[in-house]
């Protein structure tokens, strides 16, 4: 961790986990629950980590042997845009910000490490996969046309900011569009975020399936 540059993560543990028929978050892996195990990913790599959490996460959380003073709470918003609002505002003193989900928990060290370096340098950057399968673009479950593979990128998270940066993005429309992801939200705005492919596996638990 460098002692010049103050860097947080925001590790997102609001939704309700529809698809999957429980709190994910709280599910075991190994050792630890999803939740737990993501934030030990990050725990020893920033100065703080701020979780917008239901009620539920929140308390197990509070409660288990991994929370110590770097972890804060800020409030669970209606939609992921807001919740990670709620939470940039609680960024006090803070230089860069981490944005990952709390469903990500395979994220692999040294990508986080890389993310950091390249945020330094470029302001802006997206961890994700480039599509190995063919795209194509449907209506009306017919197929219009087939994208160009090579151009096609999978965005998982984190992504990370020059805190300044994003703050202003998420100032300007948090009354107006609501946007599935951060890097959305500056690309809006003519920001070019610089992609990182992730190592290992980076996937999001969204099914029962996933935790296998």
């Amino acid at each position: 961790m460098n002692n010049d540059i103050k860097i947080a993560a925001i590790i997102t543990a609001g939704g309700i986990s529809a698809r999957f028929g429980s709190n994910k978050l709280l599910e075991k892996l190994e050792n630890y629950s999803v939740i737990e195990t993501t934030i030990l990913k990050f725990i020893d790599k920033v100065d703080k980590i701020i979780i917008p959490a239901t009620d539920e996460t929140k308390e197990f959380i509070l409660k288990s042997k991994i929370y110590n003073e770097k972890i804060s709470f800020a409030l669970s918003g209606e939609t992921r845009q807001k919740s990670v609002y709620n939470a940039l505002l609680k960024c006090d003193n803070i230089d860069i910000v981490l944005i990952h989900d709390g469903a990500r928990p395979y994220i692999l060290p040294e990508t986080i490490d890389e993310a950091i370096e390249l945020t330094k340098k470029h302001k802006a950057v997206v961890v994700g996969k480039m599509a190995v399968d063919t795209i194509k673009v449907v209506e009306n479950n017919r197929i219009t046309t087939t994208l160009d593979r090579t151009k096609i990128f999978h965005a998982q998270t984190p992504q990370c900011f020059e805190l300044n940066l994003i703050k202003t993005v998420h100032e300007k429309y948090k009354t107006s569009l609501n946007f599935t992801d951060d890097s959305s939200m500056a690309e809006a705005e003519g920001i070019k975020p610089y992609i990182l492919i992730a190592k290992g596996k980076n996937d999001k638990i969204t099914t029962k399936d996933d935790l296998k």
